[in-house]
């Protein structure tokens, strides 16, 4: 197949190989980019390769987390993760090498100024442990505190060992957050750490007001952790987020004048 890449991004293909992509990752991740989202078909078709090799480098690229999946067939759609994403994959070894460090921050801002981002309404799913990690991960991209609901004691057990480490780069990146969860034993224990790790709790009678899954307001995102099924969503909506904030705050709010913070 003829290859439909625009001459202005060739070196940009040129320079993700130099950091670690092969040259067809290299030309689907900025077919998607530009894209914003699509189809293996629709990708595939604007790389310039066929479907079938599209499907096996869309998977080398979600496994490299600069692409996500939602939906199923025959409605599968992949998007492009921020270009920020690139820092993550790339290997200790070729990190120590200040020139590929050089180039990868040079690349970055281009690269996001051709990701096209809709604006249309998306929804992911994630599963596993490794599902629920990512949405967490998600959110200490916020860019403003973040509303929660939350139980912390399935939160561990659906997570073990995980939160002690995700509260403290929580806390290293200056992401406050305000959290709802039922008047337990654990909550109080999390709630004697709200002041080192940027928090405000407000604890609700257990018998009243008792949830599992935990969720997150921010940006434009709410994320939803439901520890039962083992299932991580985002649904990155502005209208749906501001709608979930305004209710978060008459949640809040009375809250607020339902705790009764005291040893059970």
């Amino acid at each position: 197949m003829i290859r439909t890449q625009k001459p202005e991004h060739l070196h940009l293909e040129q320079t993700l190989t130099e950091i670690g992509l092969s040259s067809k990752e290299a030309g689907v991740y900025i077919a998607l980019l530009l894209l914003g989202h699509g189809t293996v078909s629709q990708i595939s078709r604007r790389a310039g390769i066929n479907r079938t090799t599209g499907y096996d480098i869309l998977d080398s690229l979600l496994a490299k987390g600069l692409v996500s999946i939602s939906g199923k067939e025959p409605k599968q759609e992949y998007t492009a993760e921020s270009p920020e994403n690139l820092n993550k994959f790339i290997s200790e070894d070729i990190k120590r090498k200040n020139d590929v460090l050089k180039k990868t921050e040079e690349l970055i801002p281009e690269l996001k100024s051709i990701h096209n981002i809709k604006d249309r309404p998306r929804v992911f799913f994630y599963e596993g442990r490794e599902g629920l990690e990512k949405v967490y991960e998600d959110t200490l991209t916020s860019t403003e505190p973040i509303r929660a609901y939350a139980n912390v004691a399935y939160m561990d057990a659906g997570l073990p060992g995980y939160f002690p480490d995700y509260f403290k780069r929580r806390t290293k990146k200056g992401i406050f957050i305000r959290g709802i969860g039922p008047r337990t034993e654990d909550n109080l224990n999390l709630a004697k750490r709200n002041v080192e790790e940027m928090r405000e709790t407000a604890l609700v009678p257990k018998d009243k007001y008792d949830f599992v899954p935990e969720i997150n307001i921010y940006d434009n995102k709410v994320m939803i952790a439901s520890w039962r099924e083992q299932l991580g969503i985002i649904i990155e909506s502005t209208e749906i987020a501001e709608a979930m904030k305004v209710i978060y705050e008459l949640a809040w709010a009375e809250a607020k004048r339902l705790d009764n913070t005291r040893p059970l």
